[in-house]
């Protein structure tokens, strides 16, 4: 089943009030189906993060079109674009992006509390996952209290609270030393196993080695496609 179509997708940004126009992505059209491990790869300024950004609905093409799980997302507004991002999708960031304040439980369950739900059925789905990544005696503890790998592995659980049809990931081991990051990366490796949708923005080969599938990009087009 295909969860992503684009067709002739463009992304242009205007610099200078206007006077300079940069074309972050210059007409890609890309199809993943469901189970799908993907990485993007690509020099700097090849398109990467913009290509991750309109796939998150984090922004807009300027033009093209982008089905998501069946829907036209393009050119949707601000709050059907956040409904979107709360439903079916999930982030993984280099920075973790975890909220000070909260508690690693809390920072699980934000996703939900955003969606509505019970806060009896979002503390036992926050529960189950922060079990799943090994943090089940971490719960109350926040971020500051946290390792970089332990934080991981919570915006990992957050990811995952809301049961996303894509899971998209930007440099996830970054800020991670070594044995850390593969760590992680053996998460992401069981989260594929178990049927989810994986796109992975990386410019490290061992990363892109464990996907199934390397999209290489460059000045905003996709020079090669291929499957591990």
């Amino acid at each position: 089943m295909t969860i992503i179509e684009i067709s002739q997708l463009h992304k242009t940004y205007s610099l200078a009030k206007g006077a300079i126009q940069v074309n972050a992505l210059a007409g890609i059209d890309l199809q993943l189906e469901r189970g799908e491990y993907i990485a993007i790869m690509g020099p700097s300024g090849s398109g990467k993060s913009t290509l991750l950004n309109v796939l998150g609905c984090l922004d807009r093409p300027t033009q093209g079109r982008y089905l998501l799980d069946g829907a036209d997302v393009a050119q949707l507004d601000d709050n059907a674009l956040s409904d979107v991002r709360s439903k079916k999708l999930g982030f993984i960031f280099q920075s973790y992006n975890l909220l000070p304040q909260l508690t690693v439980l809390e920072n699980i369950e934000v996703p939900l509390y955003y969606q509505g739900r019970s806060e009896k059925e979002s503390r036992i789905k926050a529960l189950e996952l922060a079990e799943a990544v090994g943090l089940a005696d971490r719960i109350r503890h926040k971020p500051t209290e946290l390792s970089g790998g332990q934080q991981q592995r919570v915006a990992v659980a957050r990811a995952l609270v809301n049961d996303p049809v894509l899971i998209l990931a930007d440099e996830p081991t970054g800020n991670l030393d070594s044995k850390t990051g593969l760590e992680i990366l053996d998460i992401m490796d069981r989260l594929h196993s178990g049927g989810k949708t994986l796109v992975v923005v990386t410019h490290d080969d061992g990363i892109a080695g464990r996907a199934k599938r390397i999209i290489q990009l460059r000045d905003g087009l996709i020079e090669s496609d291929t499957r591990n």
